[in-house]
C-alpha cells in the first residue's frame, strides 16, 4: 500500500458502477456511472465455455490495494476463501516492503476459491469489473499509484483466459466506461499469500480510515448490485485456517 494508507484521507474514490445480468449464455450489459449516459443494452454470446464443474476453483485478479478486493469477494456466496498476495514476479521478491518499490513484476493480488456451483467465473469477473476496481486506471487504483495498483486478471487455463478476454472485448464494444479498459490478461506463473497481518484487514479494521474512504463503499455497491450473491457474513481466511 501506498503511504497515504498511513494517513486520514480527505476524499473518496469515485468507482465506475456496471449493472450486468447473466443468462445461461447471454450477457446484457445494463449502465455504467463513468459513462455521461447508460450505454445500450448489449447481448453478446459466450460460446464454447464448458459446464462448471462441482470441484472448487480458483481465480487470481489484481485490482489496487488487496484489503479491498479480498473485503469485496469474501462476501460473495459460493467464496470458500479469499486470500490477499502477490502475483506477476519472482517468489523471492513476494514481500510486501519490496513489492512497494514497483519493481518486482507484482501486482497486489488476490486468490479467490469458489464453489463453481453456486458462484460461475464469469460471475468473479462481473464483480471484478462493476464495483471491485475500476478497470481504467492504468498502474494506479484511487490513491495508490504504482505497477503494483494495476488491473489484470492472471487465467489458470484457457477457458478463464477466453472468458476474461470476451468479457473486455465486450465492455468496451459497448463503451461502459468512458474511457478504455486497461486490464491485463496474462497467464497466472505463480500466486504468493502476503504476510499475515494484510489478511482479513477490512474485517478487522472496518474503521480504518482509509477503509471508509475507499472500501466500504464497495461492499455496499456489491450488496446493491449483486443482491442476489451477497451474504452478510464474509468468508474470513481466519475462519478458513
Amino acid at each position: 500500500m501506498s503511504r497515504l494508507k498511513l494517513s486520514v484521507l480527505a476524499g473518496s474514490v469515485a468507482l465506475g458502477l456496471l449493472a450486468w445480468a447473466l443468462t445461461a449464455d447471454i450477457i446484457s450489459i445494463a449502465g455504467s456511472a463513468r459513462a455521461s449516459e447508460p450505454p445500450a443494452s448489449v447481448a453478446a454470446s459466450i460460446s464454447g465455455i464448458p459446464t462448471a464443474s462441482s470441484s472448487l476453483q480458483t481465480a487470481v485478479l489484481a485490482g489496487g490495494c488487496f484489503w479491498g478486493t479480498q473485503g469485496v469477494f469474501e462476501h460473495v456466496k459460493g467464496v470458500r476463501q479469499v486470500l490477499a498476495g502477490y502475483s506477476g514476479g519472482e517468489r523471492a521478491t513476494a514481500a510486501y516492503g519490496t513489492v512497494s518499490t514497483g519493481t518486482t513484476g507484482h501486482a497486489e493480488s488476490i486468490q479467490i476459491t469458489f464453489d463453481p456451483a453456486v458462484v460461475s467465473y464469469a460471475d468473479i469477473l462481473q464483480i471484478f469489473f462493476s464495483v471491485a476496481h475500476d478497470p481504467t486506471e492504468l498502474n494506479r487504483q484511487g490513491p495508490d499509484t504504482g505497477t503494483q495498483y494495476r488491473s489484470e486478471i492472471f487465467f489458470a487455463d484457457e477457458t478463464q483466459q477466453k472468458t476474461a478476454l470476451t468479457y473486455i472485448a465486450q465492455l468496451d464494444q459497448a463503451h461502459v466506461f468512458g474511457h478504455r479498459i486497461v486490464t491485463r490478461v496474462d497467464p497466472l506463473k505463480g500466486f504468493y499469500p502476503a504476510e499475515a497481518y494484510h489478511q482479513d484487514f477490512l474485517v478487522r479494521n472496518p474503521r480504518y480510515p482509509y477503509i471508509v474512504f475507499n472500501d466500504l463503499p464497495k461492499i455496499a455497491n456489491l450488496k446493491r448490485e449483486f443482491p442476489q450473491i451477497y451474504v452478510e457474513q464474509p468468508a474470513l481466511v481466519a475462519a478458513a485456517r
